[in-house]
């Protein structure tokens, strides 16, 4: 072996690593995980735009996400989409979103989510946008929502516990443009 075989060969793996890295996308407080925080790319000037991620309680207690902020937007509400007599239907959450003991919440297009009113900038695909979550016991958690493509699906949520299924039941939410 050479050392020039030795040096590509390890750029390679140190390449490999990096790439997987980057595509890792979990951020952690106390007990709970978030995994891959995303929103849909939007452009400027769109009313609102969706922010999507999983919360795993890996504690004993529940939690309750309470907030969420980003200087990308005029403000960020927790919203819930239904549909009401064939109609769909969005509302903020009052009094934020449980996470229970031991539980998985996902919120996903076409239900639970973060509205990211009044974007102040496009959303491109490949950009991060900074979103912090606040939760009632664990605190603050900087996060960056990865902007995914246009009509982008919802991801796949590895533990569906506590919650069912939850995928991409459809279009955007009336009145938010694409944001849902």
């Amino acid at each position: 072996m050479t050392n020039s075989w030795i040096r590509g060969a390890l750029a390679g793996v140190l390449l490999a690593v990096g790439a997987t890295g980057a595509q890792a996308h979990e951020y952690e407080l106390g007990e709970l995980a978030i995994d891959h925080p995303w929103t849909r790319a939007v452009p400027q000037g769109q009313p609102a735009a969706g922010g999507y991620f999983t919360i795993a309680n890996h504690g004993s207690d529940a939690d309750r996400l309470v907030s969420a902020a980003s200087p990308a937007a005029r403000v960020v509400e927790l919203h819930d989409m239904t549909i009401e007599n064939g109609v769909m239907k969005m509302r903020p959450i009052e009094g934020g979103i449980e996470i229970p003991a031991g539980g998985t919440v996902a919120l996903a297009p076409g239900g639970m989510h973060a509205m990211l009113i009044g974007p102040t900038q496009a959303f491109k695909p490949g950009e991060r946008i900074p979103l912090s979550l606040t939760f009632e016991k664990a605190g603050t958690v900087e996060v960056e929502l990865s902007v995914e493509k246009p009509g982008a699906a919802a991801k796949p949520v590895a533990d569906h516990d506590s919650h069912g299924e939850h995928g991409d039941h459809g279009g955007g939410h009336a009145g938010h443009g694409t944001g849902g």
